[in-house]
């Protein structure tokens, strides 16, 4: 498991790589809940993640839940298809807006 974090133009990207499950689900926790409590924008590149677990899923939701609470946003990139179809299928894929790149999540959150 490894989190990259840093900032392109006024968001915070977050690049994970490895599987978000049960083992790695409070590592990535502790890392991103603050950045989600002070960051408008924030970008989860999961590009590098090949399996989510529902611990995963309680992961990015609980960032959503934050980051929506303080007005911002929080957009998801690079979500592999098996991820994608998990999501769609117990409807978390309605909470986030996805993209393919991080400059398209950019140009996204500009709107």
């Amino acid at each position: 498991m490894d989190i990259d974090i840093r900032s392109v133009e006024d968001a915070t990207v977050v690049a994970i790589a490895g599987d978000l499950d049960t083992s790695t689900s409070r590592t990535v926790m502790d890392r991103t809940i603050p950045l989600a409590e002070s960051s408008g924008r924030l970008i989860l590149d999961l590009s590098r993640v090949g399996y989510m677990s529902s611990a995963g899923l309680r992961v990015v939701l609980s960032l959503y839940r934050r980051v929506s609470s303080q007005g911002g946003d929080l957009v998801l990139v690079g979500v592999a298809d098996e991820i994608r179809d998990t999501m769609e299928i117990t409807g978390f894929l309605d909470y986030f807006s996805t993209h393919e790149t991080i400059d398209e999540a950019i140009r996204a959150l500009r709107r």
